[in-house]
């Protein structure tokens, strides 16, 4: 999906003051440009932000879903036995292939598990943010498979504090892909 970017439509979508400022100061209107843009100058937090906004539901679950899964390793290798991230990130898988009623509340109860797995591995080791963060992702994959919510495909996508700034820049070029077979 190709969105024409705009003052007023950055600030109905909710961009923070800076964001909407920096966008003034450009003449560029095209989502994919401003995304490649953003990426160009590193302002990655920023791409993510703009990514999910502009996609379908099923491209910004798919997106959500591909980044949970660049990093759950972390969380697998640190809690082997503990599935409750991975059964979000199934759930969430299902609700792109059928958004049935079944599904996303399906995808809503294995987003409340990895929700639980998080807060376990955060009391567990308070000082491994990153395995939290992980299992974060997958509740936030789910989540926004059940409620259809932009904002959590980009948390679970991003996952600021597990992913390195060479995997957040592979999770966005994923994202511009699917952008760009939406054209198609």
């Amino acid at each position: 999906m190709k969105a024409k970017i705009t003052e007023k439509w950055l600030v109905k979508k909710g961009a923070c003051e800076a964001g909407v400022e920096a966008f003034k100061n450009q003449k560029e209107k095209d989502s994919l440009k401003i995304l490649k843009k953003l990426i160009r100058v590193k302002k990655l937090d920023w791409a993510n932000w703009l990514i999910v906004r502009v996609m379908t539901y099923k491209q910004y679950v798919s997106y959500a879903i591909y980044g949970a899964e660049k990093v759950i390793g972390i969380f697998e290798k640190k809690y082997p036995n503990d599935n409750r991230p991975r059964r979000a990130i199934r759930a969430a898988q299902k609700c792109i292939k059928n958004p049935s009623r079944k599904n996303k509340a399906a995808a809503d109860a294995a987003a409340t598990d990895a929700a639980y797995a998080a807060d376990a591995a955060d009391a567990a080791d308070a000082a491994s943010a990153a395995v939290d963060y992980v299992a974060y992702a997958a509740y936030t994959a789910a989540d926004a498979a059940d409620v259809a919510a932009a904002a959590d495909a980009a948390d679970a996508a991003y996952v600021a504090y597990a992913a390195t700034a060479k995997t957040k820049l592979k999770i966005l070029k994923y994202g511009i892909s699917l952008l760009k077979e939406g054209k198609k």
